[in-house]
């Protein structure tokens, strides 16, 4: 099989980052990787290309890496709580989700995409533990408590 030793021009999940030197299949470069611009053959005249992606790709790493810091400190100083409707016996409706997560982290003025945060949906009342992946060297387990909506209303109707 024929290969192509190229040069990324931006992150390609499977393959790399801007900047990586990779061998693929020939025909994914000629028809889909070079006509889409997402990367360049190697060759003596794009040496100077190559250097200045890396440059531009260390000081981007960088500057990432210190706002993926920033984040993680607001997020550690965040208290998220939230309230659900449960039944008689304390069983929850429902379950909350890094959707939902994600909704109050918006709320808060912390912008993260649902897709950072890993959490299982949680279908039970009391504290919770997400992780959230920030930067691939930044994860933050970030703890938040779900609790029964209007559950002092619960005790003293039963009461």
């Amino acid at each position: 099989m024929a290969t192509a030793n190229i040069l990324l021009l931006q992150k390609i999940g499977h393959l790399g980052y801007e900047g990586d030197e990779v061998t693929v299949r020939a025909g994914y470069a000629r028809n889909y990787l070079f006509p889409k611009r997402l990367a360049i053959p190697i060759t003596r005249s794009n040496r100077k290309q190559i250097d200045a992606l890396r440059i531009r790709r260390a000081e981007r790493e960088v500057k990432e890496l210190q706002e993926a810091k920033e984040l993680a400190e607001k997020i550690r100083n965040l208290v998220i709580t939230f309230p659900v409707k449960t039944g008689d016996r304390g069983k929850m409706f429902g379950a909350v989700t890094a959707a939902d997560l994600a909704h109050k982290f918006t709320e808060a003025s912390v912008i993260i995409d649902r897709r950072q945060i890993h959490l299982d949906p949680v279908k039970h009342v009391g504290p919770c533990t997400a992780k959230i992946k920030l930067h691939r060297d930044i994860t933050v387990d970030f703890v938040f408590d779900v609790i029964a909506e209007g559950s002092a209303r619960s005790n003293s109707e039963k009461a």
